[in-house]
């Protein structure tokens, strides 16, 4: 079973570049961030038409998650991260796919820090990690993946110094994404390529993805009784070089069927 995290960058404008992907990758359950749009303009028909049932949080202009399933249907379990009734930014979708809890994530950017925004960040990266922890030990097979919007080493970020300030690499965020996997989550990338470059986003400035200088803030975390079906992880790199793409590449991994 093949499951994806794409962070689209606007899903209606960025639609001919997901769907060619999706026919090209053919991943059996796919995970979306940054739709922005409302609920009645997601592409549901078109992604329909494609072979995909899907699942998803619109909000207008920014944020949106959304879980797609191929041949499958995905059974809704929560719309929003438990532990702030106020927040209403579009940005967890948790559903039943296939026999995994699949958990959708698009974890605030932060920036500029300090600030509220950073406070925020931090804030709700502290409710993942408690619901995180229940999901944990339910003994469930559990996935949770998307746009972190966290750095977690010097390893996953070219050389530079321009990020120094960035929400994306503060020591706060990179401690918060470390007690993520000290409840025993496996980082499927690192787990398989821990010495590797491996990159999932490039800023459209400063020809950065013409020089390679990315960062890797996109992540597929397994459950304990997921992670043995692990056998492979890697990211579509060359979406982000096709026209009018996003500034995000798809991160793939492939787990072993439950019986092997």
């Amino acid at each position: 079973m093949k499951i994806a995290t794409f962070n689209v960058n606007g899903v209606r404008g960025r639609l001919p570049r997901l769907l060619e992907w999706l026919a090209k990758a053919k991943p059996d359950i796919v995970c979306l961030q940054e739709l922005k749009t409302r609920d009645e303009t997601f592409p549901a028909e078109e992604l329909a038409e494609a072979g995909y049932s899907s699942l998803w949080v619109g909000q207008k202009a920014y944020n949106g998650v959304a879980i797609l399933a191929r041949k499958s249907e995905p059974v809704l379990i929560r719309r929003s991260l438990p532990g702030d009734p106020k927040d209403v930014e579009a940005r967890y979708l948790e559903a039943a796919v296939k026999g995994v809890i699949v958990c959708c994530l698009y974890l605030p950017n932060g920036n500029p820090q300090p600030g509220p925004r950073f406070d925020y960040k931090l804030e709700w990266f502290a409710r993942l990690i408690k619901h995180a922890a229940k999901l944990k030990k339910s003994g469930a097979p559990v996935v949770l993946i998307g746009d972190f919007n966290v750095v977690p080493t010097d390893a996953d970020i070219y050389e530079t110094t321009s990020y120094d300030d960035n929400a994306l690499v503060q020591p706060e965020s990179r401690a918060a994404y470390a007690r993520l996997l000290k409840q025993g989550w496996t980082d499927s990338i690192r787990h398989l390529h821990p010495d590797k470059t491996i990159y999932t986003f490039w800023d459209y400035l400063r020809k950065r993805w013409q020089r390679n200088a990315g960062l890797r803030i996109d992540h597929i975390l397994l459950s304990p009784s997921l992670a043995p079906r692990l056998k492979a992880a890697s990211v579509d790199k060359w979406v982000r070089g096709e026209t009018g793409a996003s500034d995000h590449a798809p991160v793939w991994i492939r787990l072993a069927k439950e019986d092997s």
